[in-house]
């Protein structure tokens, strides 16, 4: 089993410096010698055995089980090495890679039953854990770092800026959020747009906090939030958004995702869609990932997506790519969560804080090496709805940005009040 295990990882890692200890005791190192070195070693010759017969899912479970545990570095550290190959699998795992691409489409059959459980699977989780790592806000998604030296606060609150001045939102314009996670951005846009907003999510812990929120911020009445799936949602809206959410529709559904979305907007109505995206054609989602993180989930490629807006009928006005902006996000949680780790062990345990270790370092190098990006999609029905250049996102931003600060400014009170 040594001679195996150093004959395949040492034809796969060409690049960085990564020296394993077996489980017998013997040590080898692979790599060019690049960059920091890392030291890793496995335990059981049973870790060995299935992560050569399958590195996609048995990395991440030999970490979470103890078997395969970092001795110089973090996983972080080894997964940037390991994701950053020249080729994104080594060849003894292209076989399984292969049979679950046959098998996508079954495996994101995200019929309406089964979206509803997906989700409580993720989002229903103990609400604390989220604190542990999120900003004060509670956007899980990707954040907008308008400059390098951002904070994850400032940079959350860009990004509901960028989509606001993006939706060129009117006051009293009724605004539908598919997925609207703990109300951050529907409430953003009912306090800084004057819009009336309709939030729908499937999980039942972000519903009972987000109405909380808004009523907080006596937002009863123009931010409301609901149990509701988007296929079930009556119209029609003048404004549509959606964060986060459709990695979560499945490949199947997505002509039934914008045909909805599309009888839902107002015939001068703006959408604008922000999802994960990959950059090198269609694939299949990290059995891990499906297994322990998001059950039906999968990422797009933008030539999976294009199609089902035509057969729509929708327009694409405006396609941005945010490079990179995921991976700090990612960077920033998986720093805050480790530096609160042993709060989540006693929320849940060690290896369910591991699990979440791996996670959050495995996405965020699958953004910083390999080939994740984020993209924001402007839909409307016809054209002429939005401006022909986009100098009118910046100048909604400083608008923006000045009812921001302005709302953020306390109130002077009288004496006596």
């Amino acid at each position: 089993m040594d001679r195996l295990l150093r004959y395949f990882l040492g034809r796969f890692i060409r690049r960085g410096s990564v020296t394993f200890t077996t489980a017998s005791g013997m040590k080898f190192t692979c790599g060019d010698g690049s960059g920091t070195p890392v030291a890793a070693r496995f335990l059981t010759n049973s870790a060995e055995r299935r992560i050569l017969l399958d590195p996609e899912l048995y990395l991440g479970e030999a970490f979470m089980d103890g078997t395969f545990v970092m001795e110089q570095g973090t996983i972080a550290d080894a997964l940037a090495i390991l994701m950053g190959q020249a080729k994104m699998l080594p060849n003894f795992a292209r076989l399984q890679a292969w049979l679950r691409f046959l098998g996508r489409r079954a495996q994101q059959l995200n019929l309406r039953g089964k979206s509803r459980d997906n989700v409580a699977r993720h989002y229903d989780l103990d609400g604390r854990l989220y604190s542990l790592f999120l900003d004060a806000d509670k956007q899980y998604s990707c954040a907008y770092f308008e400059t390098p030296d951002a904070t994850l606060d400032d940079a959350q609150l860009a990004k509901k800026r960028h989509l606001a001045a993006k939706l060129l939102v009117r006051p009293g314009d009724r605004i539908l959020d598919i997925g609207s996670g703990w109300g951050g951005l529907g409430i953003y846009l009912a306090e800084m747009t004057g819009a009336d907003v309709t939030g729908v999510t499937l999980s039942t812990e972000q519903l009972q906090i987000s109405n909380a929120r808004a009523a907080e911020r006596n937002l009863g009445q123009s931010a409301r939030f609901l149990l509701q799936d988007y296929r079930d949602t009556p119209g029609p809206f003048d404004r549509i958004v959606s964060v986060g959410m459709f990695e979560h529709v499945g490949v199947a559904f997505y002509e039934t995702f914008f045909k909805r979305c599309a009888e839902l907007l107002s015939d001068d109505g703006v959408m604008m869609l922000h999802s994960i995206g990959r950059s090198t054609g269609p694939d299949v989602t990290s059995p891990w990932i499906r297994k322990y993180i998001f059950p039906g989930g999968y990422i797009p490629a933008l030539s999976e997506v294009m199609p089902a807006i035509e057969q729509a009928g929708l327009l694409v006005c405006d396609m941005e790519i945010l490079r990179l902006h995921y991976a700090e996000t990612l960077k920033a949680w998986r720093e805050r969560f480790m530096a609160r780790r042993e709060e989540a062990v006693r929320l849940y345990d060690e290896r369910f804080a591991r699990m979440w270790e791996f996670y959050l370092a495995g996405s965020e190098m699958s953004f910083r090496v390999q080939n994740l990006m984020n993209f924001q999609l402007q839909l409307t029905k016809r054209q002429g709805v939005v401006p022909m250049t986009r100098d009118y996102i910046m100048h909604e931003e400083a608008r923006l940005r000045a009812r921001e600060q302005k709302a953020a400014q306390p109130r002077l009170q009288l004496a006596g009040e």
